[in-house]
């Protein structure tokens, strides 16, 4: 495969010849314009901008396979993801542009991505990983641009659980996500 500039093209060879070292030849040929991301990623916010939507991230394989994930406060509808869906097709051209689009919800198993889904998420239980490595849960809360508070339970046996605040820099988070306890 080979990569110019925007330009993706694939070719698949044939061995030729009795050496090792034999002939290569292409035995076919297929070249697309590889879509670019913050192309993507412009037209979404600008789509959603006033709105109470917010875009979590783009990602654009080699093969032209976007996947959008947007959410808002109250949680994105199916005809919000349409309407996002029909924004993007319609900026980009089929006859020229080869492309799969996926545009949906971060979804329960995805890491928070974007400081809006901490905001979205403040009073809930959650699960971080910090940057060593150590795994805490708690209920999110005090969200500022900068960090977080969350509230952890430790149980001690024979005696009253304690309650203890610890705060995060959002740089010393290695990912967090939505907590589920079942009982």
């Amino acid at each position: 495969m080979l990569v110019n500039s925007k330009t993706i093209f694939t070719f698949a060879s044939e061995k030729r010849g009795d050496s090792d070292l034999g002939d290569q030849s292409p035995l076919f040929y297929y070249g697309y314009e590889m879509i670019e991301k913050g192309r993507i990623e412009n037209a979404v916010k600008d789509f959603i901008r006033g709105t109470d939507l917010f875009l979590v991230g783009v990602k654009v394989s080699s093969s032209n396979r976007i996947t959008v994930l947007a959410d808002s406060k109250k949680g994105i509808t199916i005809d919000e993801c349409v309407s996002i869906h029909r924004h993007i097709e319609n900026l980009l051209d089929r006859n020229t542009e080869n492309y799969e689009l996926q545009v949906s919800s971060p979804g329960l198993d995805v890491p928070f991505m974007v400081p809006e889904q901490y905001y979205k998420n403040e009073g809930k239980r959650i699960e971080v990983i910090d940057n060593d490595g150590n795994r805490f849960r708690g209920t999110l809360k005090n969200i500022t641009s900068g960090g977080f508070d969350l509230e952890t339970e430790k149980k001690i046996k024979g005696k009253a659980s304690e309650i203890k605040d610890l705060s995060f820099n959002f740089d010393e988070v290695k990912s967090a996500r939505e907590s589920f306890v079942i009982k």
